[in-house]
């Protein structure tokens, strides 16, 4: 099998384990009664994202092949969330969250390390090729985001989003990558004198960018903007759900696939990638990424004011706009990052980034988001949804002011 296509399955593998759950966790969780802990699971994932990627980053480093230890990420996480779907099974509308959420919790201990492994994997295969991975790897990379889509797709129509099916399938996806991984290239192994430490591989040296003070602005503004990405991944589909209590809502195709219109969330944000050199060249990095700050004001204020069947296009125009809102700051702002800082710390600072991001601020966001969820919910459950979408709008708008009035990169770092 040509190589790019032995990596284009991996990639779709790795993906579509994610997306088999991610965007619809909260409406099984819904059902068995602990919407009031759907923030938590969604936290656990920035929480073992500060430092298990590092870990085992080390261990791909020193002792396992890249490859090998992906399989094996895969294995044990893949076995912990069938064990999660099983014990869901049993259990119930009885399932505790204690048993639940633990198991869901060492699941994700072990994936959310294999995304990094997986890149891992795909760059050191490339360049062994010599292929170049700058021009090679993205398009190779885009099957991730289809396998993800496919999988929140397959799994609407199969009606999974509202049971344990989801882990399950999550889980057998994993096993089936791990099987997979015997078939790839090996990576080697770091076998010579100049290897990481524990610190530079956690990118705690990085934390020396915080001396100056456009970077400490910036990292502080990526962890508020990092707030803002896990609201939507946890709570977005158990609020379009909740419609189906509502006769004229009941008969409509978001209440009855949420996840697919969900899903056009992730079309766009494959799309929107390609508008960024555009408007990079155009506006520069400051101006792209408070764009994508207001995006976020609309993601959210959309939501608010939309619903499954007159006010649709809301709902449609919600999802095309969270493109821009995930694209533009992400990826422009890992380009000021590489713009900014030195060549021997560049790579230690994009791990800042993440960490500020996909860490603090995701695991931050989603607690947050709990407690605004919980704080509206009435002593029925019924909750008040357009309140909660308000309040999130309003913590975007006031982001993107802020950001707008104190950052102020230099003249020369505005343009890429």
């Amino acid at each position: 099998m040509n190589l790019k296509v032995r990596l284009a399955v991996m990639n779709f593998l790795e993906f579509a384990v994610w997306g088999s759950y991610l965007t619809c966790m909260g409406i099984y969780l819904s059902k068995i009664g602990m919407g009031n802990h759907i923030g938590s699971f969604f936290a656990m994932q920035g929480v073992v994202s500060i430092f298990m990627p590092a870990l085992m980053g080390i261990v791909a480093d020193r002792w396992i092949p890249a490859q090998r230890l992906l399989g094996y990420c895969h294995l044990l996480a893949g076995t912990f969330m069938i064990l999660a779907g099983w014990y869901g099974y049993q259990q119930g509308d009885h399932a505790e969250f204690s048993v639940l959420f633990g198991l869901y919790a060492m699941s994700v201990a072990f994936y959310m390390p294999s995304l990094a492994l997986s890149y891992s994997v795909a760059y050191s295969v490339l360049a062994k090729a010599g292929l170049d991975t700058i021009k090679d790897f993205p398009p190779i990379r885009v099957f991730g985001t289809i396998g993800f889509i496919a999988m929140m797709w397959l799994v609407d129509v199969l009606d999974f989003e509202q049971n344990q099916n989801q882990f399950i399938m999550s889980g057998a996806l994993s096993v089936l990558l791990f099987l997979y991984s015997f078939t790839l290239p090996s990576c080697p192994v770091n076998t010579d004198g100049n290897k990481k430490s524990f610190a530079e591989a956690l990118g705690l040296q990085a934390f020396s960018l915080f001396k100056q003070k456009k970077m400490a602005i910036f990292f502080v503004f990526s962890i508020f903007l990092g707030v803002s990405l896990q609201i939507t991944n946890g709570f977005a589909t158990p609020f379009i759900d909740h419609f189906q209590t509502m006769p004229e809502y009941a008969d409509s195709f978001g209440v009855n696939y949420p996840v697919v219109l969900y899903s056009i969330s992730q079309i766009s944000e494959t799309c929107c990638i390609l508008l960024i050199p555009f408007f990079m060249k155009r506006y520069g990095i400051k101006n792209v990424m408070l764009i994508a700050m207001l995006a976020w004001v609309l993601r959210f204020g959309l939501l608010g004011m939309g619903n499954p069947g007159s006010g649709v296009w809301m709902f449609i125009l919600s999802m095309i706009v969270y493109g821009v809102a995930f694209d533009f700051f992400h990826i422009s702002g890992s380009l000021f990052v590489n713009k900014s800082t030195d060549a021997s710390i560049r790579s230690r600072a994009q791990g800042l980034f993440m960490l500020m991001t996909n860490g603090i601020g995701a695991t931050s966001g989603s607690l947050v988001a709990q407690a605004v969820v919980n704080a509206h919910t009435n002593s029925t459950g019924e909750i008040d949804w357009v309140s909660c979408w308000y309040i999130f709008a309003v913590y975007a708008m006031v982001v993107a002011i802020a950001f707008a009035l104190i950052f102020r990169p230099k003249k020369e770092e505005v343009k890429v």
